[in-house]
């Protein structure tokens, strides 16, 4: 099997699911050498606190925190831009190996990021396959990316989460 070249984004509403689908997928089609992040939650005492990043590899960084001071805000959330910046340059997003690229997620806190909106688009423009999870709602780059034509856009919703996953592998791939 082969990658078809696609820019598959994955959209739905907080907490449906996207992260777990997003790791799923890059489980799935590990023979692809998937490269990029995923995003965690961050709990004390059972209330979120931020959001961690972590790289197929196991490194970690932190995206967002109550505590961080910062003047790029989503909510209660400072986010730290250069350590997201520092975090993105440590992943080989164009080693020639990497035919897969997952990112998680096309949001607000990671669009304030000059660096990661200028890696986003060479990567859409390139012949990797990227599946990445966008943010429902915003304009700018992420309004942008969704209209391109060469995007297949996915919905994840608590009805089809359970298969929505073959679906999107079924995209993803074609048989040779």
């Amino acid at each position: 099997m082969k990658l078809e070249k696609k820019n598959i984004l994955i959209t739905g509403l907080p907490g449906v699911g996207k992260t777990t689908l997003i790791r799923r997928l890059s489980d799935e089609l590990m023979q692809f050498h998937p490269v990029g992040f995923y995003t965690a939650e961050i709990r004390k005492g059972g209330v979120r606190k931020g959001f961690d990043l972590i790289c197929f590899d196991g490194r970690r960084g932190i995206l967002s925190h109550v505590d961080i001071r910062s003047s790029f805000k989503v909510g209660r959330y400072g986010v730290d831009v250069a350590g997201f910046e520092d975090f993105l340059e440590s992943i080989p997003f164009r080693d020639p190996a990497a035919q897969l690229i997952v990112i998680d997620e096309i949001g607000k806190m990671e669009c304030y990021s000059k660096r990661f909106k200028i890696l986003l688009e060479d990567i859409l423009n390139s012949q990797k396959t990227i599946i990445a999870t966008i943010a429902r709602k915003g304009g700018g780059i992420i309004a942008e990316v969704k209209k391109r034509p060469d995007v297949v856009m996915f919905e994840i919703s608590r009805g089809n989460r359970d298969t929505i996953l073959s679906e999107i592998l079924a995209t993803a791939l074609r048989k040779d």
